[in-house]
């Protein structure tokens, strides 16, 4: 893998978020890198996986949508609830697999439904020790 894995603590940043978020991956595979349990492509779960971005920007979500009406058009952004499990996150690492999937690395990105971008600001784990 040509860059840092993404384990569980990496921090994330949507295009439309107020505050940087952390990824949550759970030990189910039992891999580790680091000592954390690293992601796949499939660790796309919002709030378990995918934590809130603290306030949300994006004029495609129905909530900024609805606040921004009941403020007559005064541009208005809501609590971030993320909706990430339309797609897995891409590209992955093919080369590169957790129980048959591709594992993260920092180069991947994830979509919202409300048109963000999420990306791996932090990965969480810089070197891989193999015995």
């Amino acid at each position: 893998m040509s860059t840092p894995q993404v384990t569980s603590g990496a921090v994330l940043k949507c295009s439309f978020g107020e505050t940087p978020s952390e990824l949550v991956v759970l030990p189910i595979n039992r891999v580790t890198a680091g000592g954390l349990p690293a992601g796949t492509i499939e660790d796309n779960k919002p709030f378990l996986n995918i934590l809130p971005f603290g306030m949300c920007s994006s004029p495609a979500n129905p909530e900024v949508i609805a606040a921004t009406a009941a403020a007559l058009g005064v541009f208005t952004p809501m609590p971030c609830i993320p909706v990430t499990e339309v797609a897995p996150w891409v590209p992955g690492t093919p080369t590169v697999t957790i129980a048959g999937l591709p594992a993260l690395d920092k180069n991947c990105k994830l979509l919202c439904a409300w048109a963000g971008e999420i990306m791996v600001e932090e990965p969480a784990q810089v070197t891989v020790t193999v015995p």
